[in-house]
């Protein structure tokens, strides 16, 4: 099933713990072109877990809208699928998580051990769901295992509409730099869409890596952290080689607004919050402030303080 066409350039990236309804909300307002829910366990959808359950929201604002599944037990990523088919325009299987807690249960990034197994996931979903199957994944599991190319090739042939590639291993986790010579070499060996990830925390960055690699689209993850109307100064720079900064104070309300709108947890709210004032003066000593903070009423009078 062919990827669906996008009205931009730069897609949210699934995060956990940070891409949830309200946030991805806000990003597809200021432009984001696809957006993603956190990534969610296949066992634990399939097990009925409400927590996970909840985490399938979307607003009427995301069109189009991915859920990213996690799990390496065909028989429940395929029932977890199922499940979510009709909530969702995409379902993308993540191959690329480092995170410990997902990679010793044999899925995320550890999948890339296993490119059958992988291929086998991907042919199996495009046989069972209605909608298109993509994939991310990273370059491999270390700089000596280095097996993208054969996993992207192995996805395409078992029908992946797309696939995106973060340009570091696991073992690298975030640290490092983002390889994007792997990243155009994957664009230039498949025919599917391919999307790029990977260091990209401005829009002239944003440009610079869309023209030297020819990939399709760009996934922003840490650059859109606290400030979603990134995607807004991408647009706007690709159109009009300028952009503007946004009010960090207002933006946060907007999010809370949202936040409100969806029930979205103080906890959530909070974390987000200390996000929110990278760019604020005396960044440093808000978040200290913020971090000691027991109720929403207490935030919501300290950021009104601000302005």
């Amino acid at each position: 099933m062919k990827f669906p066409k996008l009205k931009g350039k730069a897609i949210l990236s699934p995060m956990a713990g940070v891409t949830d309804v309200a946030f991805r909300a806000l990003a597809k307002k200021y432009g984001a072109a696809l957006t993603c829910t956190e990534l969610l366990s296949s066992a634990a959808l399939v097990r009925d877990n409400s927590k996970s359950k909840e985490m399938l929201k979307t607003d009427k604002i995301e069109k189009p809208v991915a859920v990213q599944l996690f799990g390496n037990n065909v028989e429940e990523v395929l029932k977890a699928a199922s499940y979510v088919e009709d909530k969702f325009d995409i379902i993308d299987l993540n191959c690329g998580c480092p995170a410990w807690n997902v990679i010793r249960s044999g899925a995320g990034s550890a999948l890339l051990k296993n490119p059958k197994l992988v291929g086998n996931l991907v042919r199996k979903l495009v046989d069972t769901v209605s909608v298109p199957i993509t994939l991310k994944i990273r370059t491999g599991i270390n700089a000596n295992n280095l097996n993208f190319l054969e996993v992207a090739k192995i996805a395409q042939e078992a029908g992946a509409s797309a696939l995106a590639i973060h340009g570091r291993t696991q073992q690298q986790g975030y640290s490092g730099v983002a390889d994007w010579e792997i990243i155009k070499k994957v664009k230039e060996e498949l025919t599917i869409p391919v999307i790029g990830n990977g260091d990209v925390f401005t829009p002239e960055i944003f440009k610079k890596r869309l023209d030297s690699s020819g990939i399709d689209a760009i996934m922003i993850a840490r650059g859109a952290l606290g400030n979603p109307f990134i995607f807004k100064q991408i647009n706007d720079y690709l159109e009009y080689g300028s952009y503007s900064s946004p009010n960090k104070i207002s933006l946060f309300f907007e999010y809370l607004e949202l936040a409100k709108e969806h029930k979205i947890g103080f906890p959530l709210i909070k974390n987000h919050a200390l996000q929110f004032t990278k760019g604020l003066a005396e960044s440093t000593s808000l978040r200290l402030e913020i971090s000691q903070l027991k109720t929403l009423q207490e935030l919501i009078t300290y950021w009104n303080a601000l302005e």
